[in-house]
């Protein structure tokens, strides 16, 4: 499982690893039944306290991205693909509004916007 974190980012270690998971998720990077690495092992592979781990393990938890079973480990949810897949859409539309609204404060157009998305969605292959 691919996560980095930085710690100059505005934001919190463990919402980069749960952002970074659930995309992984919803991607089909990580499958459904899929383990995820322990808690101790992710903590001491990007170099985070286990406490930290621990809370974005806690938080995929209780949104239903992952099941932990006692003594077996954290697991990719098997339930409700389509609706973490919705979910995850949401947060993103989310994201997209004040990407906007920030947009619309620079005056850049709709077809700057959408020329300069367009070539960000392209490098990202």
């Amino acid at each position: 499982m691919d996560i980095i974190v930085s710690d100059s980012s505005p934001v919190a270690l463990y919402e980069q690893i749960k952002n970074q998971i659930i995309s992984q998720i919803v991607s089909k990077k990580l499958l459904p039944g899929q383990p995820l690495p322990s808690i101790r092992t992710l903590a001491r592979e990007i170099k985070v306290s286990i406490i930290t781990v621990k809370k974005s393990y806690e938080i995929l938890e209780n949104e239903g991205y992952i099941e932990t079973v006692p003594s077996k480990g954290s697991f990719v949810s098997a339930k409700n693909t389509e609706k973490m897949r919705q979910l995850a859409i949401y947060e993103w539309e989310c994201k997209l509004e004040e990407i906007v609204k920030r947009a619309k404060e620079l005056d850049i157009s709709l077809d700057e916007g959408m020329e300069i998305f367009k070539e960000l969605y392209n490098l990202s292959d």
